[in-house]
């Protein structure tokens, strides 16, 4: 049994119209949800496969981080499917500096956000203090990479080329991508 605590405007994404997104992750990942919607604390107890059963909690952090329940439940897709967080707090200096980074690392009407998503494969999301990202390994491994290189300061243009290379290269290994629509 192991406890989340997502954030108090993600409880209704969660349990969904009807409590119907709830009882498609429970199904799906063998688990059990017990939500406490005051504290936002989410009780997820495997029931069913145990390995199955290890992306419960992801698919419920996935979805307080700012995911769609379709995107987070991509977790169960395959073995090989991460999800990943990086907090943004950590990389600024003070509540403006996280404001511009955060703008950063969204672009220009999302344009930057986007192609993270386009080129990596990933899906990609901006919430609250954090950029979370779903996908496989190198995917992943991608997206961080160029957070960081934004983060850092680096231009948009050498991170977009950062991110075509890395496009391309995964491209000529095959591994198969597949771009998420959200």
């Amino acid at each position: 049994m192991q406890h989340v605590k997502i954030p108090q405007d993600r409880i209704g994404v969660l349990i969904g119209e009807g409590g119907e997104t709830m009882r498609e992750i429970e199904e799906r990942a063998e688990v059990r949800l017990d939500i406490d919607s005051e504290s936002g604390s989410v009780r997820i107890e495997k029931v069913g496969d145990p390995i199955v059963g290890l992306n419960g909690p992801d698919i419920v952090k996935a979805i307080g981080r700012g995911f769609a329940p379709e995107d987070a439940l991509e977790l169960l897709a395959d073995d090989l499917m991460m999800f990943d967080v990086v907090d943004l707090k950590a990389a600024a200096r003070n509540k403006k500096d996280m404001r511009r980074k955060k703008g950063r690392l969204i672009g220009e009407n999302g344009r930057t956000r986007e192609l993270m998503e386009e080129l990596s494969g990933a899906a990609v999301v901006i919430y609250g203090s954090t950029l979370s990202m779903v996908g496989e390994p190198e995917q992943v491994d991608t997206v961080r990479e160029a957070t960081e290189m934004i983060l850092d300061g680096a231009p948009h243009g050498s991170v977009y080329s950062f991110l075509e290379r890395r496009h391309n290269e995964m491209k000529q290994k095959g591994i198969e991508y597949h771009q998420f629509t959200g």
